[in-house]
């Protein structure tokens, strides 16, 4: 139910309460009378009336009337903070029933514009806010939830796209509002804009509210079609039937040109035969020739590692359960469509990555294995794994990355890799930044024999295998925290543990050794030390790096290189114990610290990085990192847009399609031209769903196939043409 003040002068209507009456715990807005805004109070004789202010805005001309909604042009000018406050003349309002504020509105300049809502409480430092990005086009119903909410409340890590239809109106849901109010005290309603260079047209019409919590659900409710697509978007490929999902599948099967079936210049494993041969040892290795690292193949031939990431048929699992209300035609848990169905438990750890993330657990539907089910009946994983074996040759591809599913290394057509994932229980230390959980603590003894057990079982059935291209441990620890200080944070992290933390006794016999005593280490790092005790206590608050005292960075520069030294060592001497063939490729960089960087490059046969950025060199000093003497992965990277189904433009977002292919392209011709890098790891090869993935709700865009298994054709073209030109 909605409560709406009266247009008075069809002007901007505030949100006109009244102040709080003894009989009633609601103001009754239909008596109170809003004024014109101007720069001075407005004064109403009949009722308490609206005040408003006008901080660098401008009201423009005289009102009109658009779709039915009466708007009042406002001209927002150059400033640091252009806005236009809505108030009370008098008192505050009482909004403790209501839902969410709606603002009737239009952008009226020829372009997306970014406007900011604040809803302020009557106490100091007490309000809501929100940033929402509006296109131009027609009026609409700009809604702020009333309370903190943002899309990992409702499971996924991007909202739905706004605006959209509902009711025959175009409305834009703020899914993501940060701070608190006392709503039975809202003191100010501000639209605003953040530093506008140019002036900046925007039509505004009345405020009201909304009671309840419908307006937040209702942008969620039905998003999902049966085959796991948006319902509210349409792109080209989009599907719109069992039998145009199962037309993907008809089609007739492009010629291969990739180097494993074309075998004209390559060796069988898509080693280039027109280049000088390199010792041929049976097992994929390094070498350096003329300035560039190379990787080798089996049979003595140049290879740069084209590969793709979770090439596996498991990618469409999403949670449903607590949501149904999101998935139209939800097929039933039995029959046919039960193994599409399973349970995943309540997360457990540090991870920052699903904090905040409800609906997290319980009951979920696998899209992407039941599109291939509908499209290709009972043997449809054995379709699907020679169709995708098919494609990736087709596309240029010469590797399966990680997490990839292990039946199709058995076709020996492509190099793959495998994960050595260490788990167990042992020690480990905060960095400040545990976006997958703590940093494992590799001075804990019981750190090395998970090592071996982890080694020994990824080791098992691959490691006489000539096509396996070798073995990463891990993946994106948290080598580095946050912030100007994040370099250090391991170290800090270090200090800040208890005292029976292995690491932390370690760090404290350095620091010992080095300064005798703890008079010594005070003067040295500019703190008070009474005592080495002093140091054992939990949450110990090791200083910050200064100027002043160049010896915290030093010391703390040393342990990090110690820690990382005795964290690569111990995995590399159990990869080595039981696989002794096989590449050591790094530990899959998402933050890192020169002194894990040099470290990893001491212990493994290449340093991979996962490479987030627009071209590689920008992900990690390359410069740097040539003079450490060995090559450079990456493990991963992608570009992501939003205008094909999922909401998220993932970690590098372009703004089209297009432009994904043409990023691809930007960033393989630069990665091959560097003379340290051998290879390009693309994440990931199917889309995310777009309710999220079990996980940490990722739901981007950034699949080399849809949720239905249509490749995206214009951006696998590119991606082709670009894996051609690299010559492998």
């Amino acid at each position: 139910m909605r409560r709406t003040a009266p247009l008075v002068a069809c002007c901007l209507l505030a949100l006109a309460g009244c102040q709080k009456a003894a009989d009633t715990d609601r103001a009754d807005l239909s008596r109170v009378a809003a004024a014109p805004l101007s720069t001075a109070k407005a004064q109403a004789a009949s009722a308490p009336a609206t005040q408003t202010a006008l901080a660098h805005v401008d009201r423009d001309g005289a009102p009109i009337t658009v779709a039915g909604m009466s708007l009042q042009r406002y001209v927002f000018q150059p400033s640091p903070q252009p806005q236009l406050t809505v108030s009370l003349d008098k008192g505050e309002w009482d909004w403790s029933k209501e839902g969410s504020l709606r603002v009737d509105m239009q952008n009226a300049m020829p372009w997306a514009i970014t406007l900011t809502v604040d809803i302020d409480g009557a106490a100091e430092g007490q309000h809501l806010h929100a940033t929402v990005g509006i296109p131009a086009g027609p009026p609409q119903t700009l809604v702020i939830p009333l309370h903190a909410t943002s899309p990992r409340a409702m499971g996924m890590q991007a909202g739905p796209p706004m605006p959209y239809m509902a009711g025959g109106k175009r409305v834009f849901i703020a899914t993501t509002v940060e701070g608190s109010v006392d709503l039975a005290h809202v003191k100010a309603v501000r639209l605003g804009m953040p530093a506008p260079t140019a002036a900046q047209t925007v039509l505004f019409g009345k405020l009201d509210t909304s009671r309840g919590d419908h307006d937040l659900r209702d942008a969620y409710t039905g998003i999902v079609d049966a085959w796991g697509q948006y319902t509210r978007g349409q792109w080209p490929g989009k599907i719109d039937s069992d039998d145009a999902l199962r037309g993907v599948r008809h089609k007739a099967k492009p010629a291969a040109i990739g180097p494993a079936v074309a075998h004209k210049g390559f060796d069988r494993y898509g080693g280039r035969t027109d280049l000088p041969a390199f010792k041929a040892s049976g097992w994929f290795r390094t070498e350096q020739r003329d300035g560039r690292w190379h990787l080798v193949t089996p049979e003595g031939h140049a290879f740069f590692s084209l590969g793709v990431n979770v090439v596996d048929d498991d990618g469409g699992r999403t949670y449903i359960e607590g949501r149904e209300f999101m998935f139209k035609d939800l097929p039933r848990n039995s029959g046919r469509w039960a193994p599409f169905f399973g349970t995943e438990g309540k997360p457990s750890g540090d991870q920052s990555a699903s904090a905040g993330m409800a609906y997290n657990h319980g009951r979920w539907f696998d899209y992407y294995s039941a599109n291939l089910f509908l499209a290709d009946g009972h043997h449809w994983r054995q379709a699907w794994r020679s169709r995708t074996v098919d494609r990736l040759e087709n596309w240029g591809f010469n590797t399966l990355g990680n997490w990839s599913d292990e039946a199709l290394t058995q076709a020996h057509r492509f190099a793959y890799t495998r994960s050595v994932n260490i788990a167990g229980v042992f020690g480990n230390v905060s960095s400040g930044y545990d976006y997958w959980g703590r940093m494992p603590d590799p001075f804990d003894p019981r750190f090395a024999q998970a090592a071996d057990t982890a080694a020994a079982q990824a080791a098992k059935e691959v490691r006489d295998d000539p096509w396996l291209l070798g073995y990463f441990a891990d993946n994106e620890l948290a080598w580095a925290g946050q912030g100007p200080q994040g370099r250090w944070g391991l170290a800090q992290g270090t200090l800040r543990g208890e005292a029976r933390s292995p690491a932390k006794q370690a760090f404290i016999d350095v620091l010992k050794k080095k300064y005798g005593t703890p008079a010594k280490l005070a003067a040295a790092w500019g703190i008070a030390l009474d005592s080495w005790d002093a140091l054992q206590a939990t949450n110990y608050a090791a200083p910050d790096p200064n100027e002043a005292h160049p010896a915290i960075a030093d010391d703390y520069s040393a342990w990090l290189r110690q820690y990382a030294d005795q964290y690569f060592r111990t995995v590399a001497q159990a990869i080595h114990k039981h696989d002794p063939h096989h590449l050591f490729l790094g530990g899959r960089f998402a933050v890192h610290t020169p002194e894990a960087v040099a470290s990893c490059a001491q212990y493994c046969d290449v340093v991979s990085f996962n490479g987030y950025a627009d071209v590689p060199e920008h992900a990690f000093d390359a410069a740097a990192f040539a003079k450490l003497g060995k090559p450079a992965l990456i493990g991963e990277f992608h570009f992501g847009s939003d205008d094909r189904g999922p909401f998220g433009k993932g970690v590098v977002p372009v703004w089209n399609e297009q432009q994904r292919g043409e990023a691809y392209a930007r960033y393989v011709a630069a990665a091959a031209a560097d003379p340290v890098i051998v290879g390009v790891h693309w994440f990931q090869y199917v889309d995310q769903p777009i309710t999220g993935r079990l996980i940490d709700g990722e739901n981007a865009h950034i699949g080399l196939v849809a949720i239905t298994d249509k490749p995206f054709k214009s951006f696998v073209d590119a991606v082709r043409e670009a894996n051609r030109n690299t010559g492998y």
